[in-house]
């Protein structure tokens, strides 16, 4: 596996989640207010709205990712250091949607420290 197959990989989960987030909305909300603009704000169930959170940190870990890795990649950097990285992101990721979608909160924070925390590894690899 490769820096890019696992960016690749954590891309897949965040589809998996935002479909996960869709497929929750539709079992509380119809299918007509979900197809509407939603301008009145209607709620969903707690895990539907844990998703939802997860979602939004999930765009954002990506969002911190994907730059890291592609630097990496352009300046032919990567080396077992930056796949480890890579490595742990990944599992830590895979672990922390569960785990908030059921309401884990001390999991939860362990696990989006570890991500983190392997990204900043990525960014100062990077240097």
């Amino acid at each position: 596996m490769t820096e890019l197959t696992l960016l690749a990989a954590y891309g897949i989960l965040v589809l998996i989640t935002l479909l996960l987030q869709v497929l929750g909305s539709m079992r509380t909300l119809s299918m007509g207010y979900l197809m509407s603009a939603r301008d009145e704000p209607r709620g969903v169930g707690k895990m539907t709205a844990r998703i939802k959170r997860a979602l939004d940190n999930s765009i954002t870990a990506m969002a911190l990712f994907a730059p890291a890795v592609l630097l990496l990649e352009v300046q032919d950097k990567t080396d077992t250091a930056s796949l480890l990285a890579c490595q742990v992101f990944l599992l830590a990721r895979i672990i922390y949607l569960p785990v908030y979608a059921l309401g884990v909160p001390a999991i939860r924070t362990l696990a989006w420290l570890a991500g983190f925390a392997a990204t900043a590894i990525l960014y100062l690899l990077a240097l």
